[in-house]
């Protein structure tokens, strides 16, 4: 492997760790082996701290492919918790509002979850990256300052409700979906469809393109990948194993 000529690799980002948090280590290690200060590291598309699954990382000159990468169709698996929500759709803040529940059944929610299929129109999460005049969303939020994101055209091609618990108004969903699609956003958007409210309680991204979260490399175990690789980079005089 040559990670200045550039290395396309795939982590499973652990939970409560930011996209950033991931690369940084990563890149560490990376240039640690290698024997550089620092190898030119980048991700293609951030996953939030409370989502775990397929991170994938672009070394050297391979990071100019980070945009293209960003294009590829994305699934996702997802836990709702309905009744209730939360101010970023997630577990990140503790419930703000609670919602009657009495009313929803599974075939309600087959036939809500339907809607959602196809081209439509999604706000970001105030709690994002996405930027306002300059400046990330939830950096101003954080501040105590109002944000507000317009609706952005998305795709969801698949939408599947894998399990409803009825007792406990939690439902599992499988989703694919194309680029800039927040998970969050749709969580709230089903409540609302629902004449209730929901958040996400877990989120993992389970494919990008090809990359399956069962091809990625444990985060935890990088060191061990690391050390089993062949490196053959410009900085080094020779190979390292």
């Amino acid at each position: 492997m040559n990670f200045t000529q550039g290395e396309i690799i795939a982590i499973d980002k652990p939970y409560r760790m930011s996209s950033f948090g991931a690369l940084a280590h990563i890149r560490f290690l990376i240039s640690k082996k290698v024997g550089v200060r620092r190898v030119k590291t980048g991700h293609a598309g951030t996953l939030d701290p409370l989502a775990t699954g397929v991170l994938i990382l672009c070394t050297g000159k391979a990071t100019k492919q980070i945009e293209s990468l960003q294009l590829h169709t994305k699934e996702y698996t997802a836990t709702l918790q309905l009744g209730a929500t939360t101010a970023s759709y997630d577990k990140e803040h503790t419930v703000n509002f609670t919602y009657p529940t009495r009313h929803i059944t599974r075939e309600l929610i087959l036939e809500t979850l339907h809607r959602f299929e196809g081209d439509i129109m999604q706000v970001p999460p105030s709690y994002s990256a996405c930027k306002v005049d300059g400046h990330r969303a939830y950096k101003l939020k954080r501040k105590g300052n109002d944000v507000e994101l317009q609706a952005k055209p998305i795709r969801i091609d698949e939408i599947e409700l894998t399990r409803f618990d009825p007792t406990l108004m939690q439902m599992d969903i499988r989703v694919v979906c194309g680029k800039g699609t927040y998970i969050r956003a749709l969580a709230r958007d089903i409540g609302r469809a629902l004449g209730s409210g929901a958040f996400l309680t877990a989120l993992r991204r389970t494919r990008v393109g090809d990359i399956r979260v069962e091809d990625c490399i444990d985060f935890d175990r990088f060191g061990e990948w690391l050390d089993a690789q062949e490196i053959e980079d410009d900085n080094m005089s020779n190979t390292k194993k």
